[in-house]
């Protein structure tokens, strides 16, 4: 059964992809070359996970920063027209953040990204709208300054609001600085496998995912590619299958998993249920183009999950 339409805040990074498929090459120089569509959506850790918490059933607030221009007006009507509050959306004098992703024929793609007014994201907070709501997810956190998320989670917490963090920097080591303090302060941290091998330095996911239980985190779900995800739950570690999809373009398919994952969070749901649901979420949106695709609710992802063994 879905959640009764839960309230739930995203804070960070609002992006405007711009997603051309197929590319398999660039022509060089001058070249030209046909492609069979060029999709804009919006997109994003808090953006586009915003879209797909919307389609889930959930009512959504998004906070943070865009730029005065021609790209942050189209993703606010973007994210206003699938269904999600844009009021606390402020602009700033930075560009809005903007991807190009060039999908090559298997799914997979390279990012052409400007970071632009993503950092400003922190600096008007809603304090009594996230004080009231059911969930806080920050998306991009490493771009906010830790000290101010600390704050941002701890105020949640202290009014009995659950937490979520996804990323959107590398693996390279020296970012694992800006993820540390979160770690013992968040309810959930929902990273890839490549993040977390390079910041942690394990060798394998289960040393990473042991890693971050050692650090202070109770609840991770580690998403990898085509492999199973990787699901730490006070201290244990499982592995949970991912629905079966027929991939055109992943860009998505990481925001998707972490609205899924949420939704079925607060639904009362386990941890490994809760990722048997991300992944079943993500398959709708990774079998078209952008993290706005695909046509579903809260129960035709349920029916998937269920067919992977979830009680969702």
């Amino acid at each position: 059964m879905a959640p009764t339409h839960p309230q739930v805040v995203t804070l960070g990074a609002h992006v405007l992809d711009t997603v051309v498929l197929p590319v398999d090459e660039i022509p060089p120089g001058q070249g030209f070359a046909l492609v069979d569509e060029i999709h804009v959506c919006a997109a994003g850790p808090a953006g586009g996970t915003a879209v797909v918490l919307a389609k889930l059933g959930a009512r959504v607030h998004t906070v943070g920063a865009i730029g005065d221009d021609a790209a942050g007006r189209l993703l606010s009507d973007l994210l206003a027209r699938a269904g999600v509050d844009t009021t606390h959306l402020r602009t700033c004098e930075l560009p809005t953040s903007a991807s190009v992703l060039p999908i090559r024929t298997d799914g997979s793609r390279p990012a052409l990204h400007v970071v632009g007014a993503t950092p400003f994201s922190a600096d008007e907070v809603p304090w009594d709208l996230i004080a009231t709501s059911d969930h806080l997810h920050v998306g991009a956190p490493e771009l906010l300054g830790p000290e101010n998320v600390v704050e941002l989670l701890r105020f949640a917490r202290a009014h009995g609001t659950t937490t979520s963090v996804d990323f959107l920097i590398g693996g390279d080591p020296g970012f694992f600085g800006l993820i540390r303090p979160l770690l013992p302060e968040v309810d959930q941290v929902l990273p890839n496998a490549e993040q977390v091998l390079g910041w942690t330095g394990a060798a394998t996911l289960h040393e990473a995912a042991t890693a971050l239980a050692d650090l202070g985190a109770r609840c991770a779900a580690i998403t990898n590619g085509g492999e199973a995800t990787l699901v730490l739950d006070d201290g244990r570690v499982s592995e949970v299958p991912i629905a079966p999809a027929e991939v055109v373009d992943t860009s998505g398919g990481g925001d998707a998993f972490s609205a899924g994952f949420l939704m079925a969070s607060l639904a009362g749901h386990s941890a490994e249920e809760a990722a048997r649901f991300g992944s079943a979420t993500a398959s709708h949106v990774v079998a078209g183009i952008g993290t706005d695709h695909g046509d579903y609710d809260y129960a035709r992802v349920e029916a998937v999950a269920l067919a992977l063994g979830s009680r969702v």
